[in-house]
């Protein structure tokens, strides 16, 4: 799964990984991003009008997707991540798979590995090797009731099995996206999801790496570059 991570890029990185889909930009960096809390993302502007658009906009979305059909927004409690295997079948996630799909925005996260005799999970940073900036691949989704003023706009990271450098992690990891397939991801009225099943597979464990991180990032109000400081561990 994906439960924390971070975007903490300067602008000059983000916007040579993101400036033909979102313009220049320039985010405050952050640490220790975590469910419920608001999120950067690339959507396509088309994909509800039909009208075509070369570039989108980096908006800010809850995480943890709230279908449009829910009575209580509480559920996207459960929805910060969504199986690639089964969005095709899940009705959570199948009209958002075929017509809002988004990129989060992000340069690192965390998992929390099992260690041998003891009690508590050790925190470890996963980043890209080259330490750029990368999208994930996302599903989002409008939620509104009456009595609102603004719809409520959230979003899930798709989720896949992890390659060789991360399975003795996790069993799980966030799905990567290439920088070449940003745009066919985000490419409006697709009639069949069946072309994407192949974008969301691991990231090559070549280009990533993994290093212990200190407890401190347990705490989701830790958000400083405290959190993403190497932690020494002989077990690791």
């Amino acid at each position: 799964m994906c439960g924390r991570f971070t975007l903490a890029s300067d602008a000059e990185a983000l916007n040579q990984t993101f400036f033909d889909f979102a313009g220049p930009m320039d985010l405050s960096p952050r640490y220790n991003i975590s469910p419920t809390q608001d999120v950067a993302v690339i959507v396509n502007t088309s994909t509800d009008t039909g009208e075509s658009s070369e570039t989108g906009q980096v908006e800010f979305f809850h995480w943890g997707l709230i279908p449009s059909w829910a009575k209580d927004p509480k559920i996207g409690n459960r929805m910060i991540n969504a199986r690639s295997e089964t969005l095709s079948e899940k009705p959570s996630f199948r009209n958002a798979y075929k017509r809002r799909r988004c990129l989060i925005l992000a340069d690192g996260y965390y998992e929390w590995k099992k260690i041998p005799g003891d009690k508590l999970k050790q925190p470890v940073y996963i980043r890209l090797k080259s330490q750029k900036p990368f999208a994930l691949a996302g599903l989002w989704e409008v939620w509104q009731v009456d009595g609102m003023d603004e719809p409520l706009r959230s979003c899930t990271i798709i989720t896949c099995s992890p390659n060789t450098l991360l399975e003795k992690i996790h069993h799980r990891m966030p799905v990567i996206l290439p920088q070449d397939t940003y745009a066919e991801w985000l490419a409006p009225n697709q009639q069949s999801t069946k072309p994407l099943q192949p974008l969301l597979i691991p990231y090559p464990d070549e280009e990533m790496e993994a290093y212990p991180v200190s407890r401190f990032v347990n705490r989701p109000t830790n958000d400083s570059q405290e959190c993403i400081e190497p932690f020494e561990i002989s077990d690791f």
